[in-house]
């Protein structure tokens, strides 16, 4: 990649302490976490407790507030992708961690189908969907043509090889099908406003971060379109409150949510919420 620069220098405040670089892409405009951990390494950095998408744990009024949001989110999710069912419905979440979104999904009429690389995670969710989650390797076993619905909430960024997955998720897509990715957007004024301590940069967890313009760019590699672009209205109070804790070393819920309000606030204009969900359709 040419025309490197150094957008930030951002620490892994959850789990090793380490610091890394965020690059501007010249080619598509998001920025890549450098170094990138060898897929090896990368598991290391997922192994926290503080990691909840990975567990169902509520140990502390964060956690409990954490899967309240989700119930609410759950909902929101399942009505998002009915109002795109209307030739078929099934259904794969990639990323899908503990399985809740799945299994409201089947629940209510949706034949499903999980991707899930974390082995923990993984089984909790096969309790819950029927052992219907995969480990990753699966995606490249299932017939072209076979989703009506592909989704990743809060995925894509960790996903290497990102020109190859859109690749297969263009395979897997049926014809008129719909693509669903939520990422954080570091346009948002959440994300300027805590820069090197805003917590959604996630490093290295997160190997990638998207802005608009950038997921528009990549996808239309597969001759995908974005049609919409939808606001996750409580994502700027969650990133901004654990934000507020690594600025600050301690929780600071009152300054974290009226950071997220006038994130959510300015937004109304701007149309940079903190995360965004792109629905796309294939060509």
């Amino acid at each position: 990649m040419k025309n490197k620069s150094v957008f930030l220098i951002v620490k892994d405040h959850s789990v090793s302490g380490d610091e890394f670089e965020l690059i501007q892409n010249s080619e598509y405009g998001f920025l890549e976490t450098t170094p990138q951990p060898s897929s090896d390494k990368l598991p290391e950095y997922y192994e926290s407790e503080d990691y909840i998408s990975h567990t169902d744990s509520k140990r502390n009024l964060f956690e409990k507030v954490y899967h309240l949001v989700r119930s609410i989110s759950l909902k929101k999710k399942l009505n998002l992708i009915n109002s795109y069912s209307s030739e078929g419905k099934n259904l794969i979440d990639v990323g899908c961690g503990t399985g809740d979104f799945l299994e409201i999904a089947q629940q209510n009429g949706w034949t499903i189908s999980g991707i899930e690389p974390n082995e923990q995670a993984r089984n909790i969710a096969n309790k819950k969907t029927n052992n219907s989650v995969f480990e990753t390797d699966q995606l490249l076993k299932f017939e072209s043509n076979s989703f009506d619905v592909i989704s990743l909430w809060h995925v894509l960024e960790h996903l290497p090889n990102l020109e190859e997955h859109i690749s297969i998720f263009k395979k897997l897509l049926k014809p008129n099908g719909t693509l669903i990715i939520a990422v954080p957007n570091y346009k948002s004024y959440d994300a300027k406003y805590y820069k090197q301590f805003w917590a959604a940069y996630d490093v290295p967890r997160h190997l990638w971060h998207f802005n608009q313009e950038s997921i528009s760019k990549l996808v239309s590699k597969e001759f995908f379109k974005v049609e919409k672009v939808k606001p996750m209205w409580f994502d700027s109070f969650y990133v901004s409150m654990l934000s507020e804790k690594y600025k600050s070393g301690k929780m600071n819920p009152i300054k974290g949510i009226w950071v997220g309000l006038l994130s959510n606030v300015k937004a109304i204009t701007t149309k940079e919420a903190s995360s965004l969900i792109y629905i796309i359709k294939n060509g």
